[in-house]
């Protein structure tokens, strides 16, 4: 998570929950808390901010409980001890918010993360996922299918009436409105746009079916349901050459 270190200070002297990157009147802090997806589970909840005892603990069990800020990652990387598996929140000004946050800077963020994860020699196994949370300000013309319905007097008549794979659970309705999802990796299809219904549960349920055997989390939870990523990768002839671009431009600068 960005800003989630509340000890560091920045540049410009804000520490602590406040501490913004820009300074600037409008934007948010860097550390936004109902942003931060991993505090809402108890299994991997940090809500005094822990720090991790070293680099090492990073990815494993530790007084962080699996949740560091977000240059503890590059920290991770640069010793070479990144997990299997991260998920990557940018600080707020750089999260691509509708609202507050201007696309160069998601844009700055997006692409040094990856040209970094591209010099790596961990990069010919790494796959990016690139996802959002809504529709950026923006509403599709294309309408909502709705494939998961609980079908309780909670929810609503869409819901309600749509088919049901998550019965006795209320107020679990889904999809909604389309949003991009990217997937930059050596084995990611070349000119390619995936037809496949996925939802940003299908990121756990990649994770789950290679690192945990398949196993799903229960509960009522979507990776049940969800499709795979599986689609927009090719396990043959991967283009391990990295691919850097300029941060600013997003125009490619070497390859």
């Amino acid at each position: 998570m960005g800003g989630f270190n509340l000890s560091t200070v920045n540049q410009n002297g804000t520490t602590g929950c406040a501490r913004t990157s820009t300074g600037l009147a409008g934007t948010p802090s860097d550390y936004i808390p109902h942003h931060s997806f991993f505090n809402y589970w108890s299994s991997t909840s940090n809500p005094s901010h822990t720090r991790p005892s070293s680099v090492a603990e990073i990815g494993n069990a530790g007084p962080a409980n699996h949740q560091y800020d977000l240059q503890d990652f590059f920290t991770a990387a640069a010793a070479g001890n990144l997990p299997a598996v991260s998920f990557l929140k940018a600080q707020g000004y750089q999260d691509g918010h509708a609202g507050y946050s201007d696309p160069l800077d998601e844009q700055t963020f997006l692409v040094n993360t990856i040209n970094l994860l591209e010099t790596l020699p961990s990069w010919s196994s790494t796959a990016v996922v690139i996802m959002y949370d809504d529709s950026d300000g923006w509403y599709d013309h294309q309408k909502p299918v709705i494939v998961n319905g609980s079908n309780t007097s909670l929810d609503a008549a869409i819901c309600s009436s749509s088919p049901v794979r998550l019965a006795g659970i209320p107020v679990r309705c889904g999809y909604s409105q389309r949003l991009p999802m990217l997937v930059i990796s050596p084995w990611s299809r070349t000119n390619y746009v995936s037809h496949q219904l996925t939802n940003t549960a299908s990121i756990i349920k990649f994770a789950e079916n290679n690192w945990l055997g398949g196993k799903r989390i229960g509960g009522g939870s979507f990776d049940a349901s969800s499709n795979s990523l599986s689609g927009m990768l090719q396990f043959f002839a991967p283009h391990v050459d990295p691919v850097i671009l300029n941060p600013t431009t997003g125009a490619v600068a070497r390859n």
